[in-house]
């Protein structure tokens, strides 16, 4: 009875996997069919009669596909029983009643039950060896015709596979043409929607990304976390982390395999080893130059753009990947920064997070399912893959182990889908088209396919991208109205909150005051050529006595004044003249007249302020160009040499010609002089805490004065006493600057007999400043006396007791400071204006393109304001857009 029931399961068997096996390969043909792209569209591009080419082509397809021919199941299953009646011994027949009439009957739709039944009687007898031999002899037949009905599913289902793969890349190709038609013909409509809908959605991402680089929950538009991909786009590092930052990628298809950085105008052929290499390369820098020192990883995002034939459209971001431990260089909270990141990302609600599971290494060495489950714990937004399983089929024992991950029965997780994909061998050299070949040739020959194990619907990157494409899109569809009208409500408040906060200014961004400083710090450098050339000379013969007065007072004229004769005199100035002249001279003017130049491009700058409707908002930044300028222009080095010689030449000239430079070299000694000698009294009234106030508070800073501020008057009042027995003594030198031993000793004995115990060194530096102001005063009077002695000092004579030698030294200053402040005046027209205005013109265009800088000096509430405004105002425009797009593409 049991090997009647075989018997009968064995008819069921084959009769049920042949007419199952042909349903399904005839659905499977039909579903093809019907999924075959509609080419009337492509009437309006291609010529007369290609789009009926090409059904036709299609139809020939079609036609050539051949199914199995399920109608004569029958016959096959009495060809199944004449095969196993030839099993049987003639005794067995006998009993079977196998005559030739009867085997006959069996052939029509009942005779297999009547054989049935007739075996029953060969059951039933006692012949215990035959029904044993007869029993064995059926299972192999079941075994036999099982594994040759298997094998013919097998070879079937490849078959139909190939015939798809060779529809799918015609269909490609014809594509391609399309879109190389496209490129150069004027269907411009139809490539804008067809072309860049996924390139709008990822310009509305950069907004969006640039709006809230923390990415807060604002942000609620799909995007696919962890790489997808028919390459390793991405950096591979033997075992060391790689991925630092997000990278984002902007997926759509193209006639060729390329890839752009989104800032970049080069482009990456993927098909070539080295433009492969040289992708991977430059993410890696750029990575590396987004890591801010002492850290692992960056929250910048890269971004760039990858197309080629077959490629669905979505946006993708590879995520750094979640580590167990920190290696040795990482910095000590990278693991929580990496999982601080991840989660930041997969908390938005619309985020499709691809979970990847290595499959070449144990499941229980996961550590990422744990976090995807906690943030999508139903797994309504989560795709499972499995990568490598060519290497996890070498060397995996246990085939149901990864049944079991592809039913989602292992992980404590659940997703939307589970696919087993192969990126290629591993290399980081292997082109896109060798990784698509290794990977359906793996599953086309791979044993547990053949097996059952890989379902066909859940292998290869192909259908991985459809079921993302479709789970992406439908989220996109869903969410960016939503994500359109919250923006617009921010608009709308932020627009309210401008009007209430600032009613009478004009709403500007930062950028609009950028170049609104620009445009009025360009205008004033200009207007430096508009300043009058005696405002230049004047400015710069104040700056230059003002730097080299006290050279003049203490290194020349004073010494010089030692002198017992008008020879030594003026021998001492042209030494010192000369030395001056060659070395530190001419330095000194070019500073000052860099001084001269930046000072009045400030003044420039700040008379603006005045004005009643001057703006302060770019103060901040106008003084930080000029501040910049300070330290970047840098004067003609030429003009050193040029002020060297005329300078030379002025010093060494000691004949005045008229009366009236005389005059004039009087007065400006005379200036010079009172200049000095009320910088000289005021240093020493300070020394001796006696300010130059009224009486009432003279005598109030006397009350209050110090025991050395004491002394110092007591000291000077001394050395004045000196000073008038030396006027009054002919025979000594009253210009000698230093006192001998006899007058400071005297000096000394004097304060003491007053009680002031001082040393020599106090006497000695109170009697510098006490000789100071005589000398000048001296000096004054000879100025005054020498005023009109233009007449004996032509002539020669020195009869009137004056020799005016003083007056000639001045007037060589005088000279020189004019014809230096001509040459710089000149210099500065002709030259320095030009060389600023370019380098203004640098320094603003660094600030341009640096957006740090330029937040630093255009800060507040109202340039925040105006700055969120505009950031809103441009995601909601890329928003409604890309809806329009959207809603127009079919």
């Amino acid at each position: 009875m049991s090997l009647l029931v075989r018997l009968l399961r064995l008819r069921y068997l084959l009769f049920g996997t042949a007419v199952g096996g042909g349903y399904a390969a005839h659905k499977k043909y039909e579903d093809i069919k019907k999924q075959l792209p509609d080419l009337t569209w492509m009437k309006e591009y291609l010529p007369e009669n290609a789009v009926d080419n090409l059904s036709k082509r299609l139809s020939d397809l079609k036609d050539s596909v051949s199914l199995p021919d399920t109608s004569n199941l029958q016959d096959r299953i009495r060809q199944l029983q004449d095969s196993f009646y030839k099993y049987l011994t003639p005794s067995q027949r006998l009993v079977l009643g196998s005559t030739d009439e009867q085997h006959e009957g069996e052939k029509n739709s009942d005779g297999l039950f009547a054989w049935a039944a007739s075996y029953k009687n060969v059951q039933n007898s006692p012949n215990a060896e035959e029904h044993e031999k007869l029993a064995r002899t059926a299972q192999q037949i079941q075994h036999d015709r099982a594994e040759k009905v298997q094998q013919e599913m097998m070879s079937i289902q490849i078959k139909y596979q190939r015939e798809i793969d060779r529809l799918e890349k015609e269909v490609k190709l014809l594509k391609k043409q399309q879109l190389l038609r496209q490129e150069k013909n004027v269907g411009k409509k139809l490539r804008r929607i067809k072309r860049s809908l996924i390139d709008m959605y990822s310009d509305v991402l950069d907004e969006l990304s640039e709006y809230d680089t923390n990415y807060n929950i604002q942000d609620h538009l799909p995007r696919l976390h962890e790489p997808i991909g028919f390459l390793y786009l991405f950096c591979s590092g033997a075992g060391e982390m790689m991925t630092r930052s997000p990278v984002k990628v902007t997926l759509s298809e193209g006639p060729y395999h390329i890839a752009q950085f989104r800032d970049s105008g080069k482009e990456y052929d993927l098909t070539k080893e080295n433009d492969l290499a040289a992708l991977r390369k430059e993410i890696e820098l750029r990575m590396k130059t987004s890591v801010k020192e002492g850290q692992t990883i960056s929250n910048e995002v890269i971004s760039l753009s990858v197309k080629g034939p077959g490629l669905q459209r979505m946006v993708l971001v590879d995520l750094p990947g979640i580590i167990s431990t920190e290696t040795q260089g990482m910095a000590s909270d990278t693991k929580n920064a990496i999982i601080k990141l991840a989660t930041t990302y997969m908390s938005n609600p619309n985020a499709i997070v691809l979970c990847i599971q290595d499959g070449s290494v144990d499941a229980e060495r996961s550590n990422v399912t744990e976090l995807v489950s906690k943030m999508d714990p139903h797994g309504k937004r989560t795709i499972f893959v499995l990568t490598k399983v060519d290497m996890a089929e070498a060397n995996l024992h246990d085939t149901d182990r990864i049944k079991k991950i592809l039913d989602g029965k292992l992980f404590p997780m659940k997703a939307l889908g589970y696919f087993a994909v192969v990126t290629g061998k591993g290399s980081a050299d292997d082109p896109i088209d060798f990784i698509q070949k290794y990977e359906e040739d793996f599953f086309r020959n791979s044993k547990l396919f053949k097996d059952g194990v890989f379902k066909a619907t859940q292998t290869t990157t192909r259908n991985l991208s459809f079921a993302v494409s479709d789970c992406f899109w439908k989220m996109v569809k869903e969410s960016v109205e939503q994500q359109a009208d919250t923006f617009k409500a921010s608009r709308f408040n932020l627009e309210t909150e401008w009007k209430n906060s600032f009613p009478k200014i004009r709403e500007q961004d930062r950028d609009e005051l950028f170049e609104k400083a620009r445009g009025e710090i360009l205008d004033e450098v200009v207007n430096l050529s508009l300043v009058p050339s005696q405002e230049w000379e004047q400015n710069i013969s104040k700056h230059l006595w003002n730097t080299m007065s006290d050279y003049v007072f203490n290194d020349i004229f004073a010494t010089a004044a030692q002198s017992a004769t008008v020879g030594s005199f003026n021998t001492i100035v042209d030494v010192k003249l000369q030395q001056w002249a060659e070395k530190e001279l001419p330095k000194q003017c070019v500073e000052i007249g860099q001084l001269v130049l930046l000072d009045e491009f400030r003044k420039l700058i700040d008379r603006e302020q005045k004005s009643r409707q001057y703006d302060p908002i770019g103060d901040e930044l106008k003084l930080s160009v000029v501040h910049s300028s300070r330290t970047r222009h840098q004067w003609d080095s030429k003009a050193l040499d040029s002020l060297r010689v005329i300078q030379t030449n002025a010093l060494q000239d000691r004949s005045v010609p008229d009366k009236h430079q005389w005059e004039a070299a009087a007065k400006f000694m005379e200036q010079v002089i009172r200049s000095q000698l009320e910088k000289e009294e005021s240093e020493l009234q300070t020394l001796i805490g006696m300010k130059k106030d009224s009486s009432w508070a003279r005598l109030v800073s006397l009350q209050r004065s110090t025991q050395e501020e004491k002394f110092r008057q007591q000291c000077s009042k001394e050395l004045e006493k000196l000073l008038q027995t030396r006027y009054q003594d002919k025979t000594k030198n009253v210009l000698r600057s230093s006192l001998d031993y006899d007058e400071l000793t005297a000096v000394k004995k004097n304060l003491q007999s007053q009680k002031v115990d001082v040393s020599s060194e106090f006497i000695t530096d109170t009697w510098q400043h006490v000789y100071k102001v005589q000398f000048l005063k001296r000096n004054l009077t000879t100025c005054l006396d020498c005023r009109r002695f233009f007449y004996y000092y032509q002539k020669g004579f020195s009869d009137q007791g004056l020799d005016c030698h003083e007056v000639v030294f001045f007037w060589r200053l005088k000279r020189m400071i004019e014809i230096t402040s001509n040459a710089i005046r000149q210099q500065i027209s002709n030259i320095e204006t030009r060389r600023l205005e370019r380098e203004v013109k640098e320094i603003l265009d660094d600030y341009s393109s640096d957006e740090t800088l330029k937040a630093n000096v255009l800060k507040g509430k109202r340039v925040d304001l105006a700055e969120e405004l505009k950031r809103v105002r441009q995601v909601q425009e890329k928003l409604e857009e890309f809806i329009e797009a959207l809603n127009t593409e079919k």
